[in-house]
């Protein structure tokens, strides 16, 4: 087994498990690889996991610093259908919509739900296309990818 030089390490009070259950059952390519009890440490469980193929640790254990958006992963997406796919699944049970295409799943973990080439409009060199796009964001809670180049392109109605 290759160990990855870097894995995201999520620190949940009592819900690794089902946290990552959650999240392999809405990303292909993805499974919980174990689950490991920590006798010592009281309750502690760690959970393996993979989401498209990137390697992820869940732990619960008694802790006190919630998830907040310091830290969010961003999910590229190739169209509106899959945006509105991981949307609809990430608020399932309880998620939380934001702005600008970001949301908190029921654990309280902060998702950006966002089409492939956002980053690359809004830091367009052409200053007015950028400015477009990011105005145009900036109104949006899930995006609406076809509103969104429109902006871009200049052909917003």
């Amino acid at each position: 087994m290759t160990i990855q030089k870097i894995t995201p390490f999520l620190w949940y009070l009592n819900e690794a498990e089902e946290a990552a259950a959650f999240y392999t059952s809405i990303f292909p390519d993805s499974r919980v690889v174990r689950v490991t009890e920590v006798p010592s440490a009281g309750s502690t469980k760690v959970v393996d996991f993979v989401l498209f193929g990137q390697p992820f640790l869940a732990m619960s254990s008694s802790g006190k610093d919630p998830f907040n958006h310091a830290v969010s992963f961003l999910v590229n997406c190739a169209d509106q259908a899959e945006i509105d796919r991981y949307w609809d699944a990430f608020l399932e049970g309880g998620g939380v919509p934001e702005a600008c295409g970001w949301l908190k799943d029921r654990f309280g973990v902060s998702w950006q739900i966002a089409p492939n080439d956002v980053i690359g409009m809004m830091g367009d060199p052409d200053a007015e296309k950028a400015r477009r796009a990011a105005e145009a964001m900036m109104k949006m809670v899930k995006f609406d990818v076809a509103a969104l180049r429109a902006a871009y392109n200049g052909t917003a109605g």
